[in-house]
């Protein structure tokens, strides 16, 4: 830490870091909607809360950026699994074929 911080690179690691959790939670969304639906989104929100508080609880300020842009990353991830059910629908991504979605229409 004393090296990112003498060489000014901190916020380039942070950064970096920013990026490879946004890009993290992209197939995080995309896997949990086609297992789970939208009704993970409270994994999402429970996650995201307890990775605030770890954030809030840790000093250093690198894993405290970290776990920060990972608890807002979960808490956008409830927005998105919502969407991504959109984006099921319109036939962008695949339909887990065990799962009932709520467009399907019963009267067939």
């Amino acid at each position: 830490m004393d090296f990112l911080a003498t060489h000014h690179l901190l916020g380039l690691a942070i950064g970096v870091a920013t990026f490879l959790v946004i890009g993290m939670f992209h197939p995080i969304v995309i896997k949990a909607e086609y297992h789970l639906g939208t009704r993970c989104w409270w994994m999402f929100a429970l996650a995201g809360v307890l990775l605030v508080v770890a954030s809030v609880l840790v000093s250093d300020v690198l894993l405290s950026s970290v776990l920060g842009v990972t608890a807002f990353s979960c808490f956008w991830s409830i927005l998105e699994v919502f969407q991504q059910q959109e984006r099921v629908r319109k036939g962008w991504f695949p339909r887990n074929p065990r799962r009932r979605y709520p467009w399907d229409d019963d009267s067939k």
